[in-house]
This record gives structure tokens, C-alpha cells and sequence, in this order.
């Protein structure tokens, strides 16, 4: 079953109703399921006469707006394979990920078409279309390409920030699958308006008769978006859900304003801490606040109402228990392994996989089963460590640490990557950091390991006093922090700007270690000049 059938089925129920209101796309802002459905398969024509066929890998490297989304359904519907970049994402990024999906064809904006003067990868690429294109022509629409649940349908990469990057591959069997998780999950109603961040809710919403609000701002960043058009949009569309980036929304909560249309709220693609939590209720008190835990390889895993999140729980948080992210959801097989994270798990029996989990509230390496759960990447590069068998079964490493509670709520403790081993134990930043938030004009810290010295960096909210980073690390008693530095802004991640981007923060403050201690070295000389020059 091809996934375009599954809009062609709203299409038919709703043919009037908004699908995507796209306030930047340069023509009516409304797009119908109907109208959607009639482009698209247009656009699928013209694909298929430039010579298109199914399995060919084709590149979209356009904003998130109605063409986008246009020429994928058109992708899906011809039997071809969508490849899809994160829209963060720099040349270097995109001319390897052009090496691995060796794409038959390009459909992107002016500026991605400009790509092909700096880039070798995009210059070999054979066919070069616009993603806008003129369907008014009356042409008969392309049939829907004929595939089974193992057709590819979608690649889309891993930021590759710690090697090259992986391509995620998603048959048109996992979208499917993956659809009726997020309808379930999400609560996904007909007729409601939604503000959507991330392409793959926007496929959600377009299977299930929910409107997609595209958002009036530049999500390549969305920790520096302007606030103001959103709001904007959110008021004037009376829009009722939003899944978002805790980056996103925090720039919202800044604002301060009231948003009362807002009814759910789903924050998840980096940590979601409490305090983000009570200044979103501010702006929406009338929303349902719901922290979703997920991957790349796995989206959603776990979820929680911030309503379930009690004083015990944010006590736990304040003492290094890390932050609590909820039940798994019913589709979702999970488990704690001790922490092997840079080894190969070999095949398993389910006895031997139950026999090895570590006992309730120890803390150890999330992994995970199910229908939406990603099988293998493009050519098996990263499978070897990431993937394992039990009984035949393919489970995902989420490279993530973490616990499960007495109640089964699960736990995250951070980055298997990320952990501290030293002469005081095992840490696992992300406790520190969640505790941290807590604490009075933080915006943001990180801890990282320097020479065997824990530094806590730390981004304020204003001018810290001199007490501050003492009266912090009292705070974190715990944690044993050795010394609290204070930076002006904190590295993260490019798509969500909300995940701390470790190996570059110890090189940042490695480099302004090293210039101070050389500022240091030549004050007494400089001092000893000033002497021999002074009169007195």
C-alpha cells in the first residue's frame, strides 16, 4: 500500500477542508486535501515525463511550505524515494549525504540550484528541477506506483557531527506504521488546525484530517526565530496543537504573551525542563503540556503530561535523578541493558536479552522494538552499532542512558557519549544540567570533562553576580563540580538547537583556557615594563 493513498482517503472524506496553510508559499495561503491531492498527482505527471521511475532517489532541498510537500506526495506517489536534508544543514553536510543516496534527480528553490557552483555532488546530479512548477496544465494524473511495505519511500540523514552521516531509510510499511502511532499518540482529530515545526508530523496530520499551520518563520534556526509572527499566526488561525522543539517554543514563552486557543502542546527533539514547562504555562494555560521523548530512528518512544510530573519528581530532578519522560507508548517494546555503548551487542535469545537488564531505578542503555522502530540505515553504515537481534527481532540502540522507576516511568540520564568516568565515578551530564536549570538566572549549562576536571559552562540570564557560580556549585553539591565557567551562549545542535553539542564546547573552553593562562603569563612582565617606565 502506497502512503499517498492514505491522504487520497481524506481527500475524499474532507475535499474543502485546509490541509496545509502556507502563509508564505507566494499565492493562497489555503491549500484543501482535495486541491493537495489534485497538485500533487499533477505534479507526479510531469515528474514521471521528465523520467522519473520508481526507486529512483530524488533530492528536495527546499523550505518547508506547500511545494515541498507537493513534490513529495508526488515523489511517494511515482514509486520514487524522497531524499530529504535537514534544512540546518552546510555543504559539507549535503555533499556527503549526496555520495551516499547517489540521488537520479534534484527538484529544489533557486538557492538550492545555485548549490551546483560550489558543489561537485550537485553538479553530478543528472536531472535539476524547479520545486515550483506551473500545474494548470490539464494533464491525466500519474496512477499511484504500486509498492509493499518494504518499497523505500524516504531518506532522510543524521547530523553526522560525530562521523559521517547515516541515512534513515523509511519504507512506505514504516511510514504507515509510524502514521498510526502519531494518530494515536498525538490524538489526532479531523478538523482541527495545527502549528507544525517538523516535516514528519505534517505527514500525520495530512493522513488524518488534521490542518497543518506551516509556521511564518526560518526553522533552520529555531532557537532565533522572531516570535512575533508566529503568534500571530497561532491567533489569527485560532490554531488548537503544536509539536515543537523546546528551542521553538521557548523563543514563544519569551514573549510573555497569552495564547488561549493552544489546547496541546507536544515539546520533545531535546531535554524539555521544568522550567521551560512553567513559563509555557504561562502562555498557554488552557494547553495540555506534553514532554515527548523520541529519535531520529524512533519518533515518539515515551510521553508525559506535565500535569503527571509531581513536586516528588521535580525534587528528584533537583537531587541528579535526571528528567522524567513517561510511560513508553503501547507500541513500544523497552528495556534497560548495562551501559556498552561503543561495543556490539551480538545476537540474543529474548531469555538472555531479560536475563541482562538492570534492576529498576539503575541506570543504564535504552533500547527499543517495535513497528515504527527504524530496521537499518542505507548501505548497513551504522547498523554494527546500533542495531541488534533478538530472536530474530531487530532492536535500536537510542545511544541514550536512562531508567525506568517503580511506576515504569522511564528516566533520562543523557548521552552514552556523554558520560564522566573519573576519580569520583560515573556522571552523566544531563543530570547535572537538568538540576542546574533550576537554579536562579540560569539560562542553559553543560558539563563536560576537562583533564579530569568537571567544568559546569553556563549560560545567564544576565550578568552573573560573583556568588552565583560558588552558590551553584553548593547547589550541585552532589555532582562534585571542580569549577563553573560562564559563556556568553552554549553550542547545540543545528536542528533543534536544544541538544548540547559536547565536543565542541570543550574545544571552546579548552581555547579560552588557554588564552587566559597566556594573558596571565605575560601580566608580569607587562607589569615589571610599566615599573621600569614609572618616574616613582
Amino acid at each position: 500500500m502506497n502512503i499517498v493513498t492514505v491522504l487520497e482517503e481524506q481527500a475524499q472524506r474532507w475535499p474543502d477542508r485546509p490541509a496545509i496553510i502556507d502563509e508564505q508559499s507566494g499565492c493562497s495561503p489555503t491549500t484543501s486535501f482535495a486541491e493537495l491531492h489534485r497538485i500533487s498527482a499533477t505534479r507526479a505527471t510531469l515528474l514521471a515525463r521528465h523520467g522519473l521511475r520508481p526507486g529512483d532517489p530524488v533530492i528536495l532541498l527546499c523550505p518547508l511550505s506547500r511545494d515541498f510537500y507537493v513534490n513529495l506526495l508526488a515523489i511517494f506517489r511515482l514509486g520514487a524515494v524522497g531524499v530529504v536534508f535537514d534544512p540546518s544543514a552546510g555543504l559539507r553536510h549535503i555533499e556527503r549525504c549526496c555520495d551516499l543516496a547517489k540521488p537520479k534527480a534534484l527538484i529544489g528553490s533557486w538557492k538550492a540550484h545555485l548549490l551546483r557552483l560550489v558543489s561537485p555532488s550537485i553538479r553530478r546530479v543528472p536531472l535539476r528541477l524547479p520545486a515550483h512548477s506551473d500545474v494548470s496544465e490539464q494533464v491525466e494524473p500519474s496512477p499511484v506506483a504500486g509498492t509493499n511495505p518494504d518499497t523505500a519511500a524516504l531518506l532522510t540523514f543524521t547530523s553526522g557531527s560525530t562521523g559521517i552521516p547515516k541515512a534513515a531509510i523509511r519504507t512506505h510499511g514504516f511510514l504507515l506504521d509510524q502514521h498510526k502511532v502519531l494518530e494515536s499518540a498525538l490524538a489526532l482529530v479531523p478538523g482541527t488546525c495545527d502549528l507544525t515545526t517538523l516535516p514528519i508530523f505534517v505527514l500525520a496530520n495530512l493522513g488524518s484530517g488534521v490542518t497543518s499551520v506551516l509556521p511564518n518563520a526560518d526553522l533552520r534556526r529555531p532557537g532565533s526565530i522572531k516570535p512575533e509572527p508566529v503568534i500571530r499566526q497561532i491567533r489569527e488561525w485560532e490554531i488548537q496543537s503544536t509539536v515543537a522543539s523546546p528551542a521553538f517554543l521557548s523563543r514563544l514563552a519569551e514573549t510573555k504573551c497569552t495564547l488561549p486557543s493552544l489546547q496541546r502542546i507536544f515539546v520533545g527533539g531535546g531535554p524539555v525542563f521544568p522550567s521551560l514547562l512553567a513559563r509555557l504555562h504561562i502562555v498557554a494555560p488552557e494547553a495540555d503540556l506534553v514532554v515527548v521523548y523520541g529519535s531520529t530512528e524512533c519518533e515518539p518512544i515515551s510521553m508525559i503530561s506535565s500535569q503527571q510530573i509531581g513536586t516528588e519528581d521535580l525534587a528528584a530532578t533537583a537531587r541528579g535523578g535526571g528528567l522524567v519522560v513517561g510511560q513508553p507508548i503501547p507500541e513500544i517494546t523497552l528495556r534497560i541493558l548495562p551501559d556498552r555503548w561503543g561495543q556490539q551487542l551480538p545476537k540474543m535469545s529474548r531469555t538472555v536479552l531479560e536475563s541482562q537488564c538492570v534492576p529498576l531505578g539503575q541506570t543504564g542503555e535504552i533500547v527499543v522494538s517495535g513497528p515504527h522502530v527504524l530496521h537499518e540505515y542505507l548501505y548497513g553504515e551504522g547498523d554494527a552499532s546500533t542495531k541488534f537481534q533478538v530472536d530474530g527481532t531487530i532492536w535500536h540502540r537510542t545511544g541514550d542512558c536512562g531508567y525506568l522507576d517503580n511506576h515504569g516511568r522511564l528516566w533520562l540520564a543523557g548521552s552514552a557519549s556523554a558520560k564522566i568516568r573519573d576519580a569520583h565515578g560515573t556522571l552523566y551530564p544531563l543530570t547535572v544540567e537538568a538540576a542546574a536549570s533550576g537554579f536562579p538566572n540560569v539560562r542553559r549549562a553543560a558539563l563536560v570533562s576537562l583533564n579530569s576536571t568537571r567544568v559546569l559552562a553556563v549560560e545567564w540570564t544576565g550578568e552573573p553576580s560573583v556568588s552565583d557560580g560558588p552558590l551553584l556549585r553548593q547547589w550541585l553539591a552532589w555532582a562534585a563540580v571542580d569549577e563553573v565557567r560562564s559563556l556568553p551562549h552554549l553550542p547545540t545542535d543545528r536542528r533543534h538547537n536544544a541538544k548540547i553539542d559536547y565536543g565542541r564546547l570543550a574545544q571552546e573552553l579548552a581555547t579560552r583556557h588557554r588564552g587566559t593562562t597566556r594573558d596571565k603569563n605575560r601580566a608580569p612582565s607587562t607589569a615589571r615594563r610599566l615599573t621600569k617606565q614609572s618616574p616613582h
